[in-house]
């Protein structure tokens, strides 16, 4: 049923020219390679409170899918079936397993996060019909089966709720935090060793491996990174800088603007350098971790330096 409904939307899209397919593939690339950036400028401008919500939502979103791809190890669907044929260049950012669909559960804890803390209808609408088309988009360009997107979409709304009922709990009882930060760090720290350690499926084809275990654990050190190392730098945050949101005047805005930019260099450039010292999975958990800190804690510290100048 799941490689029938595929090829229907492959039918279609050979018939309107792959017309759409552009546009699929920049919503999905848009999802997990700069949206965000809306939750980590919602964190140093806005709303410190909501930006942190929708960036521990999302944190738990992919560490949870990460563990679950690297437990279920599901095949491609065009594995799974060669009629299957993706769209456009989806393939390049789809290797390795398919299930949950990593790009729902990154897209929905940030849209349906930026949706709920901010209450706005227009936001609202527009971050509602962006993380469906997100889920759907991994349909449309072949990528996944719609129960890789069920579970990613299950997976995010259920770290938006979590994550919710967690805060309402810390607003009661705000010095169970640092317990709760050093649990969630174990916990990933558990979760790091338990990717690493754990078997994985090697088939062939033809003499080829169907999918390189090494690479999936890349993947998985590169999303429970930034769990782990969120950890941590909201410690640090909270007990030696104490940050509070820039605000939307002119002069605060132009602020938050200038951290995106080390924010990109982290992004951009800092993987190439890394893996010329460390192993490629170390260097792409390291980048996570450099990031996360970078977001939660150290372009906060220069805000703060900012603020304590004004006054």
């Amino acid at each position: 049923m799941d490689i029938e409904y595929l090829l229907l939307l492959q039918n279609f899209r050979n018939a309107i020219n792959d017309l759409l397919t552009p546009f699929m593939e920049w919503i999905s690339h848009f999802a997990v390679n700069y949206l965000l950036g809306a939750a980590v400028l919602a964190y140093w401008c806005f709303s410190k409170r909501k930006g942190l919500y929708v960036l521990v939502s999302t944190y738990v979103s992919v560490c949870i899918n990460a563990i679950i791809k690297l437990t279920v190890c599901a095949y491609r669907p065009w594995i799974r079936d060669s009629r299957i044929v993706p769209a456009g260049d989806a393939i390049t950012e789809s290797t390795g397993y398919s299930f949950p669909s990593g790009h729902t559960s990154t897209a929905v804890p940030i849209y349906g996060g930026l949706a709920h803390v901010f209450q706005k209808r227009w936001l609202s609408i527009i971050c509602i019909t962006l993380m469906i088309i997100t889920g759907f988009s991994r349909n449309y360009l072949g990528v996944h089966t719609p129960q890789d997107v069920l579970v990613g979409f299950m997976i995010g709304l259920g770290s938006l709720y979590a994550v919710q009922k967690l805060f309402d709990y810390l607003d009661e009882h705000p010095e169970k935090e640092d317990l709760l930060l050093l649990f969630g760090f174990l916990f990933g720290i558990a979760a790091l060793i338990y990717i690493t350690f754990k078997q994985y499926p090697t088939d062939y084809v033809n003499g080829e491996l169907l999918v390189d275990p090494r690479k999936m654990m890349r993947d998985g050190y590169k999303d429970i990174g930034q769990f782990v190392a969120f950890c941590p730098a909201r410690y640090l945050e909270k007990k030696f800088v104490g940050f509070k949101e820039t605000g939307v005047d002119k002069k605060d805005i132009i602020l938050s603007a200038a951290g995106m930019v080390p924010l990109f260099l982290i992004s951009a450039v800092l993987p190439s350098l890394l893996k010329k010292v460390l192993d490629p999975s170390m260097a792409t958990m390291t980048n996570q971790m450099i990031l996360t800190f970078y977001i939660i804690l150290i372009w906060p510290a220069v805000i703060k330096l900012f603020q304590k100048n004004q006054d």
